[in-house]
């Protein structure tokens, strides 16, 4: 059979240009040249495991340091609802257009092209910082077993085994990322397993403790003030944690331009990918709240003093304090590799954003190169000259670093979801004025445009308060200050430089179109021939993930 064209990115209007292949097989392309690869499967494995990292396993024991098991419970769980409402807005728009880089560009198309450079712009820092984060993280969990590793050795290592793995065709990229995420899917599975046998006296001090640790230190910790004060603050900034570690929905949007299918498959992915995300959060916060108290030495010489050797993740300090010998090393080499694949999902998804601004025209021509497997490969070398800022650990303690690049990270995320939530509002305007029924979407978000306010506001007022500790008396800090805003102010910044150098204009929901590249995804879905599975292997994954 004759091999069926991808009309996403050959279009009977818009043929993609090509320059002749040099020996490297690579393409000059001046359309979307990435390949629909990904199955359903590898969606949600990507969403998973681009959450699933150090955040889960390592940072959130300095949300537990801060506010105490039972601000960080709430405080994770309130956000999975605010993070629920960006989903449910990202989803819809999505499922409807997979197309590349999409909210980044429904930005351009919905309200103002400068929001789609500044918006595009800012999701790239956000998802390049990340990639600097899990380098500094790797480390960091390293110091487990020794200080005398080279910090620069470590870096290098992981550069390169990046560039490697990013550099493959997606469908192997694919495959890497979903067994990598299994296996994160298994670890914290493992681990909220093993909270329920120890806390119910299953140890080798057979000590039944349950909730001791609700009782004493406490369930909420003051953090720099004393009595309700220092627990709201506590609390906040177990929010802030919060803010930081949950995502998910835009990891899915990133893969839509590369997604088999996609109309049928993400919107079951968009779905499973926040149910799944949710439990492994929410019982995660819950768990080591459980197995660790919030003024454990271990932990405060990890996160506050930085001391090399130090124990980082609460599960691992745990069992430390348990007396349990080997599970130690295995649980933290674990998540070491869990850091790592975390690490790739951001090179993923930064070098897909970064793309899906030059094929928009706000990013240089020469990053829409892409390989003969679809690899846009001056994407990925950019990228990867970004995660380089890991070696500000060479002057730092990789503490301090992660807490920078946390900042850092935490306020873009909430601006590129307020974005995302604006967008829909402006999205769902347009559907209403011109009469689009919505029923007949692949995807339709409940509560609208409710839900899309609740979250505006919620994440428009986090990314304000992110770096709100510098304010305190004897607290200023320019490097944490610098980190914490440099993204509140470029946001601005690139959205007035882009208006004025182009004279954009905010679209009216009148003028919106709503059928924007919609016609290759439709011609690809009418060509389309689904593959059976062709094992009792593959049947089984077909039945887990669709």
């Amino acid at each position: 059979m004759a091999a069926i064209p991808d009309p996403e990115k050959e279009s009977k209007s818009e043929a993609p240009q090509l320059a002749p292949e040099d020996q490297l097989g690579v393409q000059t392309v001046y359309g979307d040249e990435t390949h629909r690869r990904l199955k359903g499967r590898h969606i949600q494995l990507i969403g998973i495991g681009g959450t699933i990292g150090t955040v889960l396993f390592v940072q959130i024991g300095k949300g537990l340091m801060q506010g105490g098991p039972g601000s960080l419970f709430i405080a994770f769980s309130f956000w999975c609802l605010i993070v629920l409402t960006i989903t449910m807005c990202i989803a819809e728009m999505v499922s409807y257009t997979p197309i590349s880089s999409p909210f980044v560009r429904f930005a351009g198309i919905y309200v103002d092209e400068a929001l789609g450079f500044a918006s595009g712009w800012n999701f790239f820092i956000f998802e390049a910082a990340l990639v600097p984060f899990e380098v500094t993280a790797c480390h960091f969990i390293l110091q487990f077993w020794t200080d005398a590793i080279p910090v620069g050795a470590t870096i290098a290592v992981i550069i390169v085994l990046y560039a490697l793995i990013n550099l493959m065709a997606i469908q192997y990229f694919g495959e890497t990322e979903f067994w990598a995420a299994i296996g994160k899917v298994i670890l914290i599975v493992g681990l909220i397993l093993f909270t329920f046998v120890v806390m119910v006296g299953g140890n080798p001090q057979k000590d039944a403790f349950g909730f001791t640790y609700w009782k004493s230190p406490g369930a909420f910790a003051e953090l720099y003030y004393e009595g309700a004060l220092g627990k709201f603050v506590g609390f906040v900034g177990c929010l802030i944690q919060a803010a930081f570690s949950i995502a998910g929905p835009d990891y899915v949007a990133m893969a839509a331009g590369e997604a088999e299918n996609p109309r049928k498959i993400l919107p079951r992915a968009f779905k499973t990918v926040f149910y799944r995300l949710t439990f492994f959060f929410v019982l995660g916060s819950l768990c080591v709240g459980i197995l660790v108290p919030y003024d454990d030495p271990n932990m405060i010489a990890a996160f506050r003093d930085g001391k090399s050797g130090a124990a980082a993740s609460p599960y691992v300090i745990a069992m430390d304090r348990l007396g349990i010998r080997v599970l130690p090393h295995i649980v933290n080499a674990m998540i070491l590799v869990s850091a790592f694949s975390a690490g790739n999902s951001y090179v993923f998804c930064a070098t897909r954003s970064l793309y899906g601004l030059a094929l928009e025209g706000k990013a240089p021509r020469f990053l829409k190169i892409c390989t003969r497997t679809g690899v846009p490969i001056y994407c990925v070398l950019v990228v990867l000259l970004i995660a380089l800022l890991s070696f500000l650990q060479l002057s730092n303690s990789s503490a301090v670093v992660l807490s920078w690049f946390v900042s850092l990270v935490t306020a873009s995320q909430l601006i590129n979801f307020s974005v995302i939530c604006l967008t829909y509002l402006c999205f769902y305007r347009a559907t209403k004025v011109q009469g689009f029924d919505r029923s007949t979407l692949p995807y339709r978000a409940w509560f609208m445009p409710y839900a899309a306010y609740v979250g505006l506001v919620a994440t428009f007022i986090m990314v304000f308060v992110g770096g709100y500790t510098v304010f305190l008396p004897g607290m200023w800090d320019i490097p944490s200050f610098l980190f914490s805003y440099t993204s509140v102010g470029l946001f601005p910044v690139f959205y007035v430089g882009w208006k004025i150098a182009h004279k954009t204009k905010i679209v009216k929901p009148t003028e919106i179109d709503l059928r924007h590249n919609l016609a290759p995804i439709e011609e690809y879905e009418r060509n389309y021939v689904p593959k059976p599975p062709a094992n009792w292997f593959e049947k089984g994954l077909h039945f887990l993930f669709g």
